[in-house]
């Protein structure tokens, strides 16, 4: 039973096409909108307006060379939102519950970050390394520390993303479950329990457009300290 639970998080194939491919194409033709009208429509509108607030408030604080990455960050955060918002429908696939998808996209983005940062203010990169005013003695051991926390920002966006969301997949799978099997024996426990359901898949639509958020703002945190 404790494995069954695990399954949701298999990449399930159809006729031998893995999911997967057709789970991240498909928020493509749910975003992107064609007409050939001057004015959009109010759907078109209204992504234009929130994807200019969004990136208005998270280009904020970085300088005007890290303005560049405005259609990157966009791009990864819609994305994000689609594919965590499509595992919450019946009889699909989160492709964002899978590490390796996760890691993909996160360690080419944080290594760009750190190779705009050597290539344009090289001596400032470095010095990110080892803090002003450190006494002699603890230089050694705050370069290794501070390599350490470099290396590891990619690994922490990667299984920051993976682990809330099979967290709370798996969280309703196992309400879910229970329900379902309180519905005969307990009707009056089963609604209760129905009724939390409820209110934790309400919890799991925030968590998913949250976590991609977050995903994409501390990368915008990382672009701040190399440009």
């Amino acid at each position: 039973m404790i494995l069954s639970f695990f399954d949701q998080f298999m990449i399930p194939q159809m006729l031998g096409i893995p999911l997967i491919m057709v789970a991240v194409i498909l928020p493509a033709t749910l975003i992107i909108t064609k007409t050939n009208r001057l004015i959009p429509n109010r759907v078109s509108a209204m992504q234009l307006q929130v994807a200019k607030t969004f990136i208005k408030q998270l280009l904020l604080p970085i300088n005007m060379p890290g303005h560049k990455w405005a259609s990157i960050l966009m791009s990864i955060m819609l994305m994000l939102i689609s594919l965590n918002l499509l595992g919450l429908l019946p009889y699909t696939f989160t492709p964002t519950t899978q590490l390796s998808m996760n890691m993909a996209l996160a360690v080419p983005m944080w290594l760009m970050t750190v190779l705009i940062g050597l290539r344009n203010q090289p001596t400032i990169s470095l010095g990110h390394l080892l803090p002003e005013g450190t006494p002699l003695p603890l230089i050694p051991a705050l370069i290794i520390i501070e390599t350490i926390s470099l290396f590891i920002r990619p690994l922490a966006l990667g299984v920051r993303l993976t682990a809330n969301l099979t967290a709370g997949h798996l969280l309703i799978q196992l309400i879910s479950t229970a329900v379902f099997v309180l519905t005969p024996i307990m009707p009056t426990t089963a609604s209760l329990t129905l009724i939390i359901l409820l209110l934790l898949t309400g919890l799991e639509i925030a968590v998913a457009m949250i976590q991609a958020y977050v995903f994409v703002l501390l990368l915008s945190l990382y672009l701040q300290e190399n440009v």
